[in-house]
């Protein structure tokens, strides 16, 4: 997706808690450019993950140049779309 990068892995340890991980580096910007990214992220991942996330599996978010700019209803649906596409 052009605003992050979502991986999942299942943990196949019976638990059916799913984990978050974020993840900015450098190349996006400074340390406020990193935190804001970071913060739309888990803004995210707390209104879509609970009803769309896979259980039982770690999912990681890892922020793109473009994310801090993205409007934050194209992110949402982005990350609709890929999850969708890790159901399959």
């Amino acid at each position: 997706m052009p605003g992050f990068v979502l991986l999942a892995r299942p943990r196949n340890d019976g638990s059916a808690v799913m984990r978050i991980g974020y993840t900015v580096t450098k190349k996006i910007g400074g340390a406020v450019v990193r935190n804001r990214m970071k913060r739309r992220l888990r803004a995210l991942a707390r209104e879509i993950l609970p009803q769309a996330g896979l259980a039982g599996a770690d999912h990681v978010l890892i922020g793109r140049a473009g994310g801090v700019e993205r409007d934050f209803a194209l992110l949402r649906a982005e990350l609709l779309k890929a999850l969708a596409k890790i159901a399959r």
